[in-house]
């Protein structure tokens, strides 16, 4: 058995890069186990579709396997197979349908016609997504390296309770995977644990799996047995030691989906702020692997950057805000508690706080986009301002126009949505409704409180509201008449009070 100290100088020959360089694959097949339910996650959802760190759990598996550039990557589908296969097809991944589910041994023997002459097979967890490509290449240059019949994917870690334990028999090799309830009082104090991730010569992998007897409690074919048929054989078996524990977590509660994700979020913020970007209390800020981001960029506390998101240089995202494939230029300002989905802002923009910009929307150079306003399939020309309180919706404003406050584009008339068109240096006074379609020209003027209908030409002024009548001394009077009708009202109900508080004579 291999001493502490010896475990230590292995994991520090882990995270070596001679492990980690580019190496060809082509005689590598890569299968993915993902054919469980994951019936501790008390879920309608198979287990490898449930989401951690903005992906699926199977999709993570996948993306960390695609650099290798194996031969092929299968997944060993069953439970949900149609939506497993539906959510990796776009992967370059192939299914082999495993029914029933009789053990991860049965599902190897289920992919071996899928496998093929390959010579190495590298065997992963669907619901182990933390893995990195550069573990995976570490634990396939040991394998070769090493001339070894199965090599396994091992970590150290301070609570081993629940896990296999790794028994070696010298500092390179392993003696036996030790199941948790079959461990010797001596052995419970082993701390390296079996990742379920392994790297198989093929032509040994089969014979030994053709011995293996599903002498369980669940009558089922497991690969660990393989392994302890090739380590009873005399067959070189090794185990490479994960660089990070965290590497090897599986998600078989919720808890554990939860504990995935937070470390997927941190990767990602450690990624940006590595590149060059600020985030205050990066613990509270969600952001999604596909983002991206220029250097001097500050992203404040309770933040949320998903899907396909870009930021330019020198932004500043603040408090609460969220943006959801929202593409921005350099030297954008979005204030706080901002939305923003699948809409591009060009750079020097301003937006917020409290704004809602939907899809289709597109804010050109030094645009701004004030407090309360919302805009769908909006395009704001350059320079032009709409500061508050307005909905721009199915819109085209050209470059320094002015949207006073509480103006609305009428876009949908129940059936159809309609265009309005507003042109360069407009000024639309506050209040004004815009019913679709209609044409405001280049320099026009819309007067505060108007519900323009039709067309305004260039440089002309569109009023469009009632005259206003004052009457003198009207509010006086009314208050007068209101104060009399209250009195004649309540002075019944006093009398009656008063007579009722009068004490009766007893006849």
């Amino acid at each position: 058995m291999a001493t502490p100290v010896a475990l230590r100088s292995i994991v520090k020959r882990a995270g070596r890069g001679e492990n980690t360089r580019a190496m060809p694959n082509k005689d590598v097949v890569i299968v993915i186990l993902a054919a469980g339910k994951g019936t501790r996650l008390k879920s309608s959802l198979a287990k490898v579709l449930h989401p951690a760190g903005g992906r699926s759990l199977m999709e993570s598996v996948v993306r960390a396997c695609l650099p290798l550039a194996p031969k092929k990557i299968l997944a060993i589908v069953g439970h949900q197979a149609e939506q497993v296969t539906a959510a990796i097809e776009l992967l370059d991944v192939e299914s082999v349908l495993q029914q029933p589910q009789n053990g991860t041994g049965h599902a190897m023997l289920v992919a071996k016609r899928a496998i093929g002459n390959a010579k190495l097979v590298v065997v992963l967890p669907g619901d182990a997504p933390l893995v990195r490509t550069e573990t995976l290449k570490a634990l396939i240059a040991t394998h070769r390296s090493g001339n070894a019949a199965a090599t396994i994917l091992s970590a150290v870690v301070t609570d081993p309770s629940g896990y296999g334990r790794i028994l070696r028999k010298s500092e390179n090799s392993v003696a036996a995977i030790v199941e948790d309830s079959q461990l010797t009082p001596d052995q419970r104090e082993l701390n390296e644990i079996n990742s379920s991730i392994y790297c198989f010569s093929a032509d040994k992998l089969w014979p030994a799996l053709a011995r293996v007897k599903p002498e369980n409690k669940h009558r089922e074919i497991y690969l660990t047995d393989a392994i302890a048929i090739l380590a009873a054989k005399g067959e070189p078996v090794l185990a490479q030691i994960a660089p990070d524990p965290r590497e090897v977590l599986g998600c078989n509660t919720r808890a554990d989906l939860a504990e995935v994700d937070a470390i997927f979020r941190e990767r990602k913020r450690n990624e940006l702020m590595t590149a060059g970007v600020t985030i205050q209390l990066p613990e509270t800020v969600l952001i999604g692997p596909d983002v991206t981001s220029g250097e001097d960029t500050v992203i404040e506390p309770c933040v949320q950057l998903l899907g396909k998101t870009r930021l330019g240089a020198n932004c500043t995202i603040r408090t609460g805000s969220v943006l959801h494939d929202a593409v921005l230029g350099d030297g954008v300002t979005v204030e706080p508690h901002t939305m923003i989905f699948e809409s591009h802002l060009d750079g020097g923009n301003t937006v917020g706080p409290f704004a809602r910009i939907r899809p289709g929307s597109h804010l050109k150079k030094g645009a701004r986009v004030g407090n309360f306003v919302e805009t769908k399939k909006a395009v704001i020309g350059e320079g032009s301002k709409v500061p508050h309180l307005s909905y721009i919706g199915d819109a085209k404003l050209g470059s320094h126009t002015n949207i006073g406050a509480g103006t609305i584009t009428c876009n949908y008339d129940g059936v159809n949505k309609f265009p309005t068109i507003i042109g360069n240096r407009v000024f639309v006074g506050s209040d004004s409704v815009l019913v679709a379609p209609v044409k405001i020209g280049d320099g026009a003027y819309v007067a505060a409180g108007s519900t323009i209908t039709e067309n305004v030409p260039p440089n002309a002024l569109g009023l469009a509201r009632s005259r206003q009548t004052t009457k003198p001394g009207w509010a006086a009077k009314k208050r007068r008449e209101m104060a009399a009708s209250n009195h004649g009202k309540k002075s019944p109900k006093k009398r009656s009070a008063a007579k009722k508080s009068r004490p009766r004579r007893r006849r």
